[in-house]
């Protein structure tokens, strides 16, 4: 039966502002609300109805988004995450609208066009109006009905809104399907975690939400309370637990994709394996999803999981019983099957059966002893892991080498493994067993995490940035007690170690003010989850992986039939016999183009020593510029010398060129050491100029190579290539976006291989879009825009002064501080940023590492510290051909 609405559209206008116009006409006529053609090209066309309901008796703002036909359909709510609105959830709604389902937001109380007061998910408050949304759509006569007044419906949204899909499948049992992203079991675990008060998060909450003032009476006493007292009272506890879903654990009981950050401080993994072990327990079908970023910031892969949660509600609202739901978990890793390829950045490895926090435990040896550290005056300096909300700041710390963590001297004691004799990838939950004593009838507030240190020792890692806080009663102390490390998906490589570090401060906690003394006693090894039955998506691997050793000789036969039929060249030039590159004049036309250039009077000269970074939005001609270089294309006009010598395809001073551009292609089933000796096999250069010793030692592959590549991380394959091409020990080494596909610890190692091997007196030149990269491994760069020099000369020269340090902060900065900040040993000058929210930080003799702890012990807010301009600034102001 054709509806009105139907109806009114058939005999209406076709043309799309007229069907807008007349289509709103409508609406107010009938007082409706306001209907808006979202979309008019292309069946099915989208539309959104926005009303104001009341479900609760709270003014609640809604859309309400159809496409398509008058058949009966199942409906979807979609709850928008803390300080947003239903227009953050927009698209995602569209999309599912289009899909075949009703779908309905809102903007929760207190948030947008909504009244009321913020009550976070009370059940008489927001989880009241949902079943109120729930009771409307049950009035559309669109939406599929299971029996009167209880339509078909499936609930999703991320963080605050994913709570409320939880919450309301415990409290409304026509709900039948949920998918929460990123979400929290127990709120009062989240902000309380082991009775230790996570301070910043806390306050994050109550500045998104608008102020205390805009949250209910109690909640807002509540915090108050406790941020003044740094310690979460039984009452805080209560009130939060009884507005979680823990609350309302053994009544949900539907279908549910669970989908959790891995980059997540605020609400981690372990809440999902919370809400996993309790409504499997309940005997529906559940499935866990841990994704790349979470609140802390990384790739939230949106259209992944978007698409599976599209997919979850065909199965079970749409009853679809061939749709593919997915494995029962599934994990999010950095890096492909082939790290040279550049095809695939992430990887998914999963299980049929969801392996909790704890399996496949391997115990792993620490160093014994006790350490005796002390939890200063004030709890301050801190030490940092996770700065919250400010995932970019963190990024910054860590590229001026500060690392994403920071821990003070006597503030912590650390346990360290030997170095791995094997690869561990760790999946769950690390656990300590541990004696702790503290200054007598006081608690212990610990924060405790695990490092991953390279080789030398000189780098730490923290997986996901990461710490689990500890209070310890004086009950508990003087005896064993096992501790459980934050869960967390990181691969250990070979030849690093593990370092347990109990620290007693954390930027992002209160610690008691008082100062007192800790001992830490380790009483077993680190057991490190494993998870076996978890797999790895293996990618397709190129055809051309399998035949190297056919592709070799095709290639050497080809360079010397190419090397009969080039024409004379040019006579070497006596002058540059030392100049690793000069590039005069260059200029190559696309294929089938008389005035489109790829390059274009391209000049610039590369000398011994440098590291020179290659820089260029896409299409500026970089990889254009590296073919020619390597005689794989030749230029229609110009020249490219190398040490004096004209290149020219299988010209005879190529062979002191390596190169990494097109990528490499290894054999899996071979082990490292034999993928590089077949390679320089095929080159039928002598085995004695290989250098592969000194290549691996360089790549710092160690023990690896004797194992397959087929078990190599992401990291372990791009050193492979970077020493693939290394091999004979190359004066100029060539590589095109080395770090592609690699995660940040990875990349850190990818920097310190460059720079090594230039170390030497050799030339390296490196492509990238990672500018943060270029700035610390390059000493000189040349930018290209459309195929033409820009600019080139050292890094600092086109940054400018490294002297000038910007601080930006959360508060504004009052002028009393900065004057503390600018009497700092080493700082000539600090002044406060015109809207105060910063400083402008002029070092004299101090180092950025200096300022950052500086600043941290002054309690500063900071968000970011960074070069008065960076690169990235530089760059943007060159290729826009505009000013900084």
């Amino acid at each position: 039966m054709e509806t009105p609405t139907a109806r009114w559209r058939r005999l209406l206008p076709r043309t799309p502002g007229r069907w807008a116009a007349a289509v709103a006409a409508l609406a107010v006529l009938v007082g409706g609300g306001t209907w808006t053609a979202v979309a008019d090209d292309g069946p099915p066309a989208v539309q959104r109805e926005d009303r104001m309901l009341r479900p609760g008796g709270v003014p609640i703002d809604t859309s309400y988004f159809t496409a398509g036909g008058s058949g009966k359909r199942p409906a979807v709510l979609i709850g928008h995450g803390f300080g947003g609105s239903k227009n953050d959830v927009r698209a995602q709604a569209e999309k599912l609208a289009a899909d075949g389902y009703a779908v309905l937001t809102w903007s929760a109380r207190g948030f947008g066009k909504s009244g009321g007061a913020i009550s976070l998910n009370d059940p008489d408050g927001e989880v009241k109006d949902v079943s109120g949304l729930i009771d409307w759509l049950a009035k559309r006569p669109e939406v599929e009905l299971d029996k009167k007044g209880d339509p078909r419906v499936g609930l999703t949204g991320a963080s605050y809104g994913g709570a409320v899909s939880l919450l309301a499948a415990g409290h409304d049992q026509r709900v039948d399907a949920i998918a929460p992203v990123i979400t929290y079991w127990n709120l009062a675990d989240a902000l309380f975690p082991d009775g230790v008060f996570k301070k910043l998060w806390a306050g994050i909450f109550i500045t998104t939400g608008g102020g205390c003032e805009k949250f209910e009476k109690k909640l807002c006493e509540m915090y108050e309370r406790v941020a003044v007292s740094g310690k979460p009272d039984a009452a805080a506890t209560e009130l939060l637990t009884e507005r979680s879903p823990s609350a309302v654990a053994d009544r949900i009981k539907v279908p549910s994709l669970l989908l959790q950050g891995q980059s997540d401080s605020l609400f981690p993994l372990g809440h999902a394996d919370a809400m996993q072990k309790a409504i499997s327990a309940n005997g529906a079908p559940v499935s866990v999803d841990w994704i790349s970023g979470g609140h802390d910031g990384g790739d939230n892969e949106t259209s992944r999981v978007e698409g599976r949660v599209g997919a979850w509600f065909d199965r079970y609202l749409k009853e679809e019983t061939g749709t593919d739901t997915g494995p029962a978990f599934r994990v999010t890793r950095t890096g492909g099957i082939d790290s040279t390829d550049g095809a695939a950045l992430k990887r998914g490895a999963s299980s049929d059966t969801y392996p909790g926090l704890r399996s496949g435990g391997r115990e792993i040896p620490l160093g014994e002893g006790t350490k005796t550290f002390r939890n200063p005056a004030g709890s301050a300096p801190p030490a940092i892991s996770a700065v919250p909300g400010v995932g970019g700041g963190l990024s910054q710390l860590s590229s001026l080498g500060v690392g994403l963590s920071l821990d003070f001297p006597g503030q912590f004691g650390r346990f360290e493994s030997a170095p791995l004799a094997t690869s561990v990838h760790v999946t769950g939950t690390p656990t300590a067993r541990v004696t702790v004593k503290a200054t007598e009838g006081r608690d212990a507030v610990l924060f405790g995490k695990v490092y991953d240190v390279s080789p030398d020792g000189r780098q730490q890692v923290l997986p996901s940035q990461l710490v689990a806080p500890y209070r310890i009663t004086p009950d508990q102390q003087g005896k064993p007690i096992e501790l459980a490390l934050p869960a967390v998906d990181h691969e250990f490589d070979a030849g690093h170690r593990m370092r347990l570090v109990f620290s007693a401060t954390d930027l992002g906690y209160a610690s008691p003010a008082e100062p007192a003394t800790y001992t830490v006693t380790a009483d077993g090894p680190l057991t490190v989850p494993t998870a076996p039955a978890v797999t790895t998506a293996a990618a397709t691997l190129p055809w051309w992986t399998w035949g190297l050793p056919a592709a070799a000789l095709v290639i050497a036969a080809a360079l010397l039939l190419t090397a009969r039929r080039r024409t004379a060249t040019p006579a070497p030039d006596p002058a540059l016999t030392d100049v690793p590159l000069q590039i005069t004049g260059l200029s190559k036309k696309y294929a089938k183009s008389v005035d489109r250039y790829a390059v274009r009077e391209l000049s610039f000269r590369v000398e011994k020593g440098q590291v020179l970074g290659l820089l260029g939005p896409n299409g500026a001609g970089k990889t254009t510029t590296l073919r020619m270089l390597m005689g794989l294309i030749t230029p229609d006009e110009g020249e490219i010398r190398v040490f004096g010598q004209a290149i020219r395809p299988g010209a005879p001073v190529l062979s002191r060129v390596g190169a990494f551009v097109e990528g490499a292609g290894f054999l899996p089933h071979l082990s490292g050491r034999a993928n590089l000796d077949l390679y320089w096999q095929a080159t039928g250069r002598p085995a004695e100029d290989a250098y592969i010793d000194e290549a691996l030692e360089i790549a710092g592959l160690g023990d690896a190579l004797a194992r397959a590549v087929r078990t190599y991380s992401q990291g372990m394959r791009q050193r492979l290539a970077i020493a693939q091409a290394m091999l004979g020990m190359p004066d100029l080494l060539i590589l095109d976006e080395p770090t592609n596909g690699l995660d940040p610890p990875q990349i850190r190692e990818m920097r310190d291989v460059m720079i090594r091997y230039a170390a030497g007196g050799r030339t390296v030149i490196v492509s990238s879009h990672l500018l943060s990269e270029v700035e610390q491994s390059c000493t000189h760069l040349v930018v290209m825009d459309r195929g033409r020099l820009v600019q080139a000369g050292p890094v600092a020269e086109i940054t400018g002064s490294g002297d000038m340090i910007l601080v930006t902060t959360a508060e504004e900065v009052s002028e009393p501080l900065a004057e503390k900040v600018a009497s700092l040993p080493g700082i000539g000058s600090a002044v406060r940023l015109d809207d105060g929210r910063g400083l402008l930080v002029r070092l004299d003799g101090a180092t950025t590492s200096r300022l950052v702890a500086d600043l941290v012990r002054l309690d500063v807010p900071v968000t970011g510290v960074g070069p008065h301009r960076r690169l990235e600034d530089a760059f943007l102001t060159l290729i826009s051909g505009g000013a900084a």
